[in-house]
C-alpha cells in the first residue's frame, strides 16, 4: 500500500451489499435504486470505474461467489473468490500491509465499519465468520494485490449485499474535531482537502499522550475515508515507518479529496494489543481536484 494516497472519485453509489450465504439468496448490484427491504435474488455486475472500487471487476480480476448471512444476528460464513483473466480463482497475492487481502465493510449511512481480514484456502476461496448487527445495504471492499509479470498490481474491487428487515439510517454526525473510543481521547488536526492535505491525529489516555503506539499492520495507523453522499473509499497509511517513526502520539497522513462534501473518518490503531476505532466527520470545501488524481488503498 502506498504511503501518500488520494482519494479517488466515485461515480455511483458505493454501497456493497453481502449476498445470502448457506445457498440462500444472491448479491445485488446498484444499491441506490433498490429500496433498503429489497431481498431481490438475481446477480448483477456494476460497471468497471477507473480505479474507484465501485467496480466488481478490472483489469481482468473479479470479485465474484460472494456470499454470507441473510439478517442480522444469523451467524455464518462470509465468502467470496477473486477470478483472474483465465477465469481461475487467484491465489498468488502480493502481501500489503502484513496480509494478502483487506476486507473493508460500511453501510449506505457509514455505519456497521469494519476492517478485517479473512482467510484464503488452497482452492483460492476467502472467508470468516460474519454477523450482521443491523439490516440495510452494505459495501464490501476487497483491497488486494495478485502477483502478475510485472509486478504486484494493487486493485480494490467491491460488490453489494442486502440485509433483511426494517431499515433504521442514521444521519451523518456533524464535524467534530476530538473522537473519544474505550477512555482513548483522539484529536484531529488539520482538514481533509479537495487540493491535497495533511491530517495529524494526537493520541491520549486520561490526558497523557500515548507514546507506546502498537505497530498494527505494518504501521501505527490506519485511515479510512468514506464519502457521506455515496460512500467513496479511502484507505491510507501513514507518513514515516515503523523503527523511524515515533510510535504515538501523532499518527499523520496525506489524502486528497476528489469533491467537496462531507465525509466520514475512521482511524484505526493499537495500544496494548487491543484495535480501535476513532470517528471522525469532515466537511471538505473548495475545488474539485484535477483530473487523474487518484490513489489505492494497498
Amino acid at each position: 500500500m502506498q504511503e501518500r494516497l488520494k482519494l479517488a472519485a466515485f461515480g455511483g453509489g458505493l454501497v456493497v451489499l453481502f449476498g445470502a450465504a448457506l445457498g440462500i439468496g444472491a448479491l445485488v448490484g446498484e444499491p441506490e435504486s433498490a429500496p433498503e427491504h429489497d431481498m431481490a435474488t438475481h446477480e448483477t455486475h456494476t460497471a468497471p470505474s477507473d480505479e474507484t472500487g465501485l467496480a466488481d471487476s478490472r483489469s481482468g480480476y473479479t470479485l465474484t461467489d460472494l456470499t454470507a448471512p441473510t439478517a442480522p444476528n444469523q451467524a455464518g460464513p462470509l465468502r467470496f473468490r477473486i477470478l483472474g483473466p483465465d477465469g481461475a480463482a487467484v491465489t498468488a497475492f502480493t502481501p500489503q500491509h502484513e496480509k494478502k487481502l483487506h476486507l473493508i465493510v460500511a453501510r449506505t449511512d457509514t455505519t456497521g465499519y469494519r476492517h478485517v481480514h479473512p482467510v484464503m484456502d488452497d482452492a483460492g476461496a476467502w472467508s470468516i465468520d460474519w454477523n450482521w448487527s443491523a439490516p440495510g445495504s452494505y459495501r464490501v471492499f476487497a483491497d488486494f494485490a495478485p502477483e502478475t509479470k510485472s509486478g504486484p498490481l494493487p486493485l480494490t474491487l467491491s460488490r453489494t449485499v442486502t440485509v433483511a428487515g426494517p431499515v433504521d439510517l442514521q444521519p451523518l454526525p456533524p464535524p467534530v474535531r476530538t473522537a473519544n473510543v474505550d477512555g482513548y481521547q483522539v484529536r484531529m488536526a488539520g482538514d481533509l482537502s479537495t487540493a491535497g492535505s495533511e491530517l495529524r491525529f494526537t493520541v491520549t489516555k486520561d490526558g497523557a499522550p500515548v507514546t507506546d503506539l502498537d505497530p498494527y499492520l505494518g504501521a501505527y495507523g490506519h485511515l479510512v475515508a468514506l464519502r457521506g453522499s455515496d460512500l467513496a473509499y479511502l484507505h491510507v497509511h501513514p507518513e514515516g515507518e515503523i523503527g523511524r517513526t515515533p510510535p504515538g502520539p501523532e499518527i499523520a497522513f496525506h489524502a486528497q479529496a476528489p469533491s467537496t462534501g462531507q465525509y466520514r473518518l475512521f482511524l484505526d490503531f493499537s495500544h496494548r494489543g487491543k484495535v480501535r476505532t476513532a470517528e471522525f466527520t469532515a466537511e471538505v470545501t473548495g475545488a474539485p481536484a484535477a483530473a487523474g488524481a487518484h490513489g489505492h488503498g494497498h
